[in-house]
């Protein structure tokens, strides 16, 4: 075999970052947090069953700084698995395989996403919903 000073197996050293690698991790990450995410959830529902000093704690811990930023980081690992999710749907339908189109769908998943949270969290904090 001759010595080619090439890695035998490729690894992320190897490969250029690119936004299909991204977002495909991303979508593996998001599923994660989603998971996760959905024991919070959990947690204002029972609160919110237990009655109003068990919600005003859940309320508490969610309200705070951390807690929003937490909140607002599971909104939009929601929407980019909504919205990447959708793209693979189209995919797996035989469309958008050339690399133009694949590069611009993983885009507008993050570009998406992104609006998307930022005008969920703009009505609930300006419109008073929070």
């Amino acid at each position: 075999m001759a010595q080619t000073g090439r890695p035998l197996s490729p690894h992320l050293q190897v490969y250029k970052w690119q936004v299909q690698m991204v977002t495909s991790i991303l979508h593996r990450a998001t599923g994660i947090a989603l998971a996760a995410g959905s024991l919070l959830i959990l947690w204002g529902l029972i609160a919110l069953a237990s009655g109003q000093d068990a919600f005003d704690s859940f309320r508490a811990c969610a309200g705070s700084v951390i807690g929003l930023i937490v909140l607002i980081g599971w909104t939009w690992a929601f929407f980019f698995h909504l919205c990447n999710g959708i793209r693979h749907l189209v995919q797996d339908g035989g469309a958008g395989y050339a690399i133009h189109q694949f590069v611009r769908s993983s885009w507008m998943s993050i570009g998406l996403s992104l609006v998307l949270t930022v005008l969920v969290w703009a009505y609930v904090l300006v419109g008073g919903a929070a």
